[in-house]
């Protein structure tokens, strides 16, 4: 642009166009001041909100205190003012910490802090009527908005923004801390009598988000209050700051968080840095104070506890739809409603918010209905009318014995029971051990009695009652002796010469599934003048030998076992086959 072969006029241009992007930078650098200066004035009128939002909810618990009508409530909200007030003293000192640093930046920056006035910086000074509100300011009567050394200075951070000291570091301590108060504050405030709850701050300052910071609060919550836990890990979250990060895409290393937030700041964006933090602090006791309100309630009708209903039939039959509606439901553990019941049951009691009704149907359904009232923060009723249908049932109970209408000893005997019209069903008896299955039962005899008699009850979980249907009286026996086999040959038939197995067992007309173990065997043919001997359920090479001795078609074969049955009893057994 300014090379030696330049004609005058071009080298003019040439300035002119230097000078002009100089121009636009500077038009640029203003554009951005301006718009620093902006988002602090929005942040100053957000300060203003959440500090009329926290005074709201402790006018609320003021009005609490200050009624006598209901004396529970009134002395839960006066205990409660008492942790607004620390709560407010700590919050008091952090916010005017941030204002005496502000004013400190624009001092170092030769502004005027001593005039207070429209057309001056201070629009407002602190006011001892309200010490939660920030001093209120008008950043485009700041000269200097450009200055950004003085704020390094102020923040400890001119020297080394990885390692900030003097106000900066005390500023992040005391933030830090203050998160650390409240909601350990906050966490204690709920116990009582039967409950001692606390929250001891892990100091999380590093994290991937919040999801993580969640996650490490999981062990300091256990000891909370469950109706705070949502509240604390927001307030907790939104004071969490990360201590240490890179910056310029890695190129610095480490550097501590308030380096990244005043690091060559201009003044008007540190002023607006320092006002954003006392919008979290404001933000966050706030919400503190709404959650001590919510404790006593809030609003026309005052609502201290919630709790989840579902509401559906207590009974549904196989392959059945039903439906099932869940809500949450809120109620003043202070106030009890006034339940009345028209017909159809009486009232029992009141407790938790809510009327419990008994009634008594011997069949088709029983209608209930009634009225229930509650009466709001001025003593005003409300009234609503309630209905309830009920299906009744008549019970039945059935024993069923699917296999045999005989109880057998040593023997696991399946057994069905089913109680209609009841959740549950359960059988008892003084002679029977029962197991529970996936289909039903199995049922041990314990005795030596003839018989055994099992009682069938249904059993309804809403109520934990237990109501006997009748029951049954059963023959009880030993199990039948088994039949012998050769291989797969029943008594009296006919054999090949190579089989080799013994077995005792029943045939096709006994179903009961049982094993019978074959302890020893003898075995004789007729017309041969010797008897084999032997263990177990196959012949020996001795036993093989003889058989082989008979003659097809002419030969009896006679096989004697000792037989060990379930019951423990060993039997004796004979069959005869022919080969």
């Amino acid at each position: 642009m300014a090379g030696g072969k330049e004609t005058p006029r071009q080298k003019m241009i040439g300035m002119m166009y230097l000078v002009l992007t100089a121009l636009l930078a500077l038009n640029v650098s203003k554009a951005i001041l301006d718009a620093f200066v902006a988002i602090e004035e929005n942040i100053q009128i957000s300060n203003l909100n959440e500090f009329g939002r926290g005074q709201e909810k402790k006018t609320d618990l003021q009005n609490a205190a200050n009624d006598a009508s209901v004396p529970e409530t009134q002395k839960k909200a006066r205990a409660l003012l008492k942790v607004v007030k620390d709560i407010d003293k700590m919050t008091e000192e952090r916010i005017r910490m941030i204002d005496r640093l502000k004013l400190e930046i624009l001092k170092q920056c030769g502004e005027n802090t001593t005039q207070v006035g429209s057309e001056y910086i201070l629009q407002s000074t602190f006011d001892p009527s309200d010490p939660l509100k920030p001093i209120r300011m008008n950043l485009s009567k700041v000269e200097g908005k450009d200055k950004y050394d003085e704020p390094m200075d102020v923040m400890g951070i001119a020297d080394d923004i990885t390692k900030p000291s003097g106000d900066g570091i005390k500023l992040w301590n005391s933030y830090n801390a203050y998160r650390s108060e409240l909601t350990e504050l906050i966490a204690k405030s709920s116990s009582d009598d039967k409950h001692e709850f606390n929250f001891k701050d892990p100091k999380i300052n590093t994290f991937k988000d919040f999801t993580d910071i969640k996650k490490q609060l999981t062990t300091s919550l256990k000891n909370v209050s469950s109706d705070d836990k949502e509240a604390l890990i927001k307030i907790y979250s939104s004071l969490s700051k990360q201590e240490f990060a890179d910056m310029n895409e890695g190129e610095i290393k480490h550097v501590h968080w308030i380096g990244r937030t005043f690091d060559h700041s201009p003044s008007v964006a540190a002023l607006a840095s320092l006002s954003s933090l006392q919008k979290e602090i404001l933000t966050a006791r706030a919400d503190a104070v709404s959650l001590l309100s919510s404790r006593v309630g809030t609003g026309e009708f005052a609502f201290n506890e919630i709790m989840p209903l579902a509401y559906g039939p207590e009974v549904a039959n196989q392959n059945e739809e039903v439906e099932v509606q869940v809500l949450m439901a809120a109620f003043n553990s202070d106030r009890k409603p006034q339940v009345t019941v028209f017909s159809g049951g009486k009232l029992d009691r009141i407790s938790d918010g809510k009327g419990y009704v008994k009634t008594t149907g011997s069949s088709g359904e029983v209608k209930l209905t009634g009225e229930i009232t509650i009466l709001n923060k001025s003593g005003i009723p409300k009234t609503m009318p309630w209905e309830k249908t009920i299906q009744i049932m008549k019970p039945q109970g059935t024993i069923t014995l699917p296999q045999m209408n005989i109880l057998y000893r040593g023997y696991d005997n399946e057994i069905e029971a089913v109680a209609s019209g009841y959740p549950e069903t359960r059988i008892s008896s003084s002679s029977v051990l029962f197991k529970k299955t996936t289909k039903g039962y199995i049922g041990t005899v314990n005795g030596s009695g003839k018989t055994a008699t099992i009682s069938i009850s249904g059993f309804n979980k809403a109520t934990g009652k237990s109501v006997p249907l009748g029951s049954t009286t059963f023959k009880v026996r030993s199990l039948p002796s088994p039949t012998v086999y050769f291989g797969g040959v029943e008594d009296g038939g006919t054999i090949p010469m190579s089989e080799t197995r013994i077995f005792a067992k029943y045939g096709p007309e006994i179903p009961l599934n049982v094993n019978f173990k074959v302890l020893s065997w003898e075995l004789s043919l007729s017309g041969v003048p010797m008897t084999v001997k032997g263990t177990g359920n196959q012949l020996d090479p001795k036993g093989i030998a003889l058989l082989k001795q008979g003659k097809k078609g002419s030969t009896v074969v006679t096989l004697q076992l000792k037989v060990l049955c379930p019951d423990q009893t060993i039997r004796n057994r004979t069959g005869s086959f022919k080969l």
